[in-house]
């Protein structure tokens, strides 16, 4: 929570105003306390659209939509006022994290829960509709997980039956992915349209990724419109109640009250994604809640009124209060001084942070001129050391192999150091734990684990590590001192299994790996491909001679992509070859080297060989599906180096002898602009947050996206 700034109220109606929760752009949502101590989350129209008519019946509508649902599944209205000169909206402070928090945090709900939770939201949304009104934006965020249930809020863009989706500007109001496709045309919609969001959200729940996945929003919005839902990670049973829900034809869906009956959850399943790492945040904010109303009353359980100055210094120093479902409600996570005062729980570890998100720019709005070069976000800095791995992008940090020795973290957002350890060995790698720790090993083979974003020590094992190959939801992956496999578990630090590796593959193994689907696919120094169980380390399946050097294995979903000789797509449960392609060249069709291939929902990105012995190396994109051309992306690229896709672009490192980042749409392959770099022996790059992170010998830059 933020202190109130200049020209923030003091009060409105009943509620006295203790700080700042977050702003929209139609708004400011605040916390405010009544006079009997009732905690709310007050949303105010900014003050400079008040005179406009469009957008303050945007927000009466809001208000009227919020207050005529009583449904006991959605954030209840403690009170409005849509006369005065500040129009506000008070509804209840909901002490509990959003489905996307509990989700990225906890990772995907198993089958019971994810029963109770359609359930619940199915009856919400019955509730909601029985008042002639369509919410039009179920999705994650506006979702809160309380001890009472799921509860949905943000009425903002919620309508009678039959309203038009457009805005007055044209617009269409629907987060992507989750809108109908009758929303995102623009179309009249039905309270099907909602069903439609609820089966995404499901998928979400479920799987931990989205329904519709695509590199840039224009290509997000068609798949939702033509492309079938990927239920990928979605339990078997339940893959034939959500896929009604996303049918493209709304007369096809599902009513709530049938998809409530259909999930039917067995007794006491409602519990079920209450306990474990989810109650324990509900109660957690349960218990910072209960703390903040305390202190705020006017004995404040000491006799003595408490300031707001105090206060708001108090929750700065002690939690953190995240807005939630624009402003609609908000939940609060305590961290007091008596939570540090007690002994660590070394596997206990706080939720991943939010990702700070850079501004995406635009040519219109001119913030860029195509065909000419980005000004840095920050960098370079001189910070890298000399054997690095590739920088490893996590939430709010970006951790690579430090200067001088260990392993550092600087914040994405303008590049100064976070955290850094000393002892550990940057070559042995480092891997990001469901963003919530860091995984690294020390030269005595010690697999060791830091909170990735403040660097605090958590659990260790003495794991006689090597390397770190790869982790998944139970274990971390590593390579031993003597070139054996072994899995180290995430929950108890204890070593689960240790395989041996056959001759063909022993000593040769090069990390990273990928995983997916109980498989951990690695590649060779030598060019072939091992996969193994990730229950015992066994072998599964193999590739030899893949390549004449180095395989970096890339997967999606069930597939994973193997480079080398060829691009060929291999099913990662049996190995079995789907499609391969080989680049033609003028002298013969065999021996062009392949890049490393990054895999999208909607893409293959790949660097070959322009000609066999040619130094010239250029990306194109390929069809997932059959591995056909899609289309060239103009401008040159590393062949060791992956393509890396982020806001609207496709970025790829150039070396000898331009050393320089290209970068060009995401939708055509048509260049946009380029970056130059000094000369350097080694290159890299790596995105997230809207932010390409480039790593040039021992500099490390941030740009900017488009």
């Amino acid at each position: 929570m933020k202190p109130l700034g200049t020209g923030d109220p003091l009060r409105l109606g009943p509620y006295r105003l203790l700080g700042v929760l977050g702003e929209g752009g139609m708004g400011k949502v605040y916390v405010g306390q009544d006079a009997k101590g009732t905690v709310a989350a007050v949303k105010v129209l900014r003050p400079e659209l008040t005179d406009e008519a469009n957008l303050a019946r945007r927000f009466v509508r809001e208000a009227q939509a919020a207050t005529a649902v009583t449904s006991k599944g959605v954030a209840r209205v403690l009170g409005t006022d849509t006369e005065g000169g500040r129009p506000w909206i008070a509804t209840e402070f909901l002490a509990g994290p959003t489905l996307d928090e509990a989700v990225e945090a906890y990772g995907p709900f198993d089958e019971p829960a994810l029963r109770a939770l359609a359930a619940s939201i199915a009856h919400t949304l019955a509730d909601i509709h029985a008042t002639g009104l369509i919410h039009r934006d179920l999705k994650p965020p506006n979702i809160v997980l309380t001890s009472a249930g799921p509860r949905v809020i943000d009425f903002g863009i919620a309508r009678p039956e039959h309203g038009l989706t457009l805005t007055s500007t044209g617009q269409v109001p629907v987060t992507p992915g989750y809108g109908a496709p009758e929303q995102v045309l623009g179309r009249r919609v039905a309270p099907s349209a909602d069903v439609f969001s609820l089966g995404a959200v499901l998928v979400y729940a479920a799987s931990g990724h989205r329904a519709y996945e695509a590199s840039h929003i224009a290509a997000l919005q068609y798949k939702v419109v033509h492309d079938e839902p990927d239920l990928t990670g979605v339990p078997e049973p339940l893959r034939h109640l959500i896929a009604p829900c996303l049918a493209k034809d709304p007369a096809a869906r599902p009513a709530p009250a049938r998809i409530a009956a259909a999930f039917a959850p067995p007794r006491g399943a409602e519990r079920a994604w209450r306990r474990g790492p989810v109650n324990q945040a509900i109660k957690e904010r349960e218990s910072g809640l209960h703390e903040l109303t305390a202190a705020t009353l006017p004995d404040g359980g000491s006799g003595r009124p408490v300031t707001r100055r105090r206060l708001v210094t108090g929750l700065a120093a002690g939690g953190v209060v995240l807005a939630a479902g624009g402003g609609a409600a908000a939940a609060w996570w305590p961290r007091g001084p008596e939570q540090t005062q007690k002994r660590v729980d070394l596997f206990a570890f706080p939720p991943a942070v939010k990702t700070p998100m850079a501004h995406v720019l635009n040519a219109d709005d001119g913030d860029l001129i195509v065909g000419g070069s980005p000004k840095e976000l920050w960098g370079p800095v001189e910070v890298l050391a000399d054997d690095t791995p590739a920088p490893l992008p996590v939430r709010d940090v970006i951790v690579f192999g430090a200067r001088g020795g260990g392993i550092a973290a600087h914040n994405v957002v303008d590049g100064k150091r976070r955290w850094a350890v000393q002892d550990l060995k940057a070559t042995g790698r480092y891997l990001s734990l469901s963003d919530r720790l860091i995984a690294a090993v020390d030269n005595k083979g010690t697999l060791r684990t830091f909170v990735a974003s403040t660097g605090e020590p958590r659990w260790t094992a003495d794991a006689e590590a090597d390397s770190l190959l790869a982790a998944d939801d139970t274990a971390v992956y590593v390579l031993t001192k003597d070139h054996r496999l072994r899995a180290v578990g995430r929950s108890d630090a204890k070593i689960r299994w240790t395989a041996s590796l056959a001759a063909p593959f022993r000593t040769k193994v090069n990390p990273p790996g990928v995983i997916a689907h109980s498989r951990l696919v690695l590649g060779t120094v030598d060019g072939s491909v091992l996969a193994v169980d990730t229950a015992n380390g066994h072998r599964v399946w193999d590739v030899r001679d893949q390549s004449d050097s180095f395989i970096r294995p890339a997967c999606y979903g069930s597939t994973v992509y193997l480079n080398g000789k060829t691009m060929t797509a291999r099913r990662i449960a049996d190995g079995k070859e789907l499609w391969t392609v080989r680049k033609r060249s003028l002298l013969n069709e065999t021996g062009i080297e392949w890049g490393p291939v990054t895999a999208t929902a909607d893409g293959l990105y790949v660097t070959h060989q322009a000609y066999l012995d040619s130094e010239s190396t250029y990306p194109d994109k390929w069809k997932p599906g059959d591995g056909s051309p899609a289309f060239q992306i103009r401008g040159a690229s590393n062949i060791g180096t992956p393509v890396v896709l982020q806001g609207n672009g496709l970025w790829a490192v150039e070396g000898d002898a331009w050393y320089q980042v290209n970068a060009a749409s995401a939708e055509d392959g048509t260049p946009v602009w380029t970056y130059k770099l000094p000369e350097s022996e080694r290159r890299w790059i790596v995105a997230d947050g809207n932010r390409v992170f480039v790593m040039n010998d021992a500099a490390l830059y941030a740009l900017p996206v488009f």
